[in-house]
């Protein structure tokens, strides 16, 4: 079966950071388009960012300069670094992978991220 599991959110100060990782499993992410969505409470969920299988990276404005989106496919595993966080960054994130020649994706379950004093 294929699994994409989030994991490293938490609370952090505003200013602060956190690294979030997410590892495939039953897919290769060789060949897959990843991405970062966040949901926060009564909002939409918003894609953040993306990286294709070619290493093409793309942010949501409200993130460049401050959140970086990395993978190692021989890790199955994709990263994103986030930094001087606000209470905007606020949500739930979520791990996408779409297959770069077809219809196919798949979400994994989360982690919450929540900037506070």
């Amino acid at each position: 079966q294929v699994q994409l599991v989030e994991s490293g959110g938490g609370l952090v100060q505003p200013g602060g950071s956190l690294t979030l990782s997410c590892v495939g499993s039953g897919i290769s992410f060789s060949s897959w388009t990843m991405g970062w969505y966040r949901q926060a409470p009564g909002r939409q969920r918003e894609w953040v960012a993306t990286i294709t299988a070619g290493g093409v990276i793309n942010y949501v404005e409200s993130v460049k300069g401050r959140f970086t989106i990395s993978r190692d496919d021989a890790m199955n595993t994709v990263i994103l670094q986030m930094s001087s966080l606000t209470v905007e960054d606020t949500a739930r994130y979520y791990c996408k992978a779409d297959h770069y020649s077809s219809s196919r994706s798949y979400w994994g379950q989360g982690t919450q991220v929540t900037v506070s004093s």
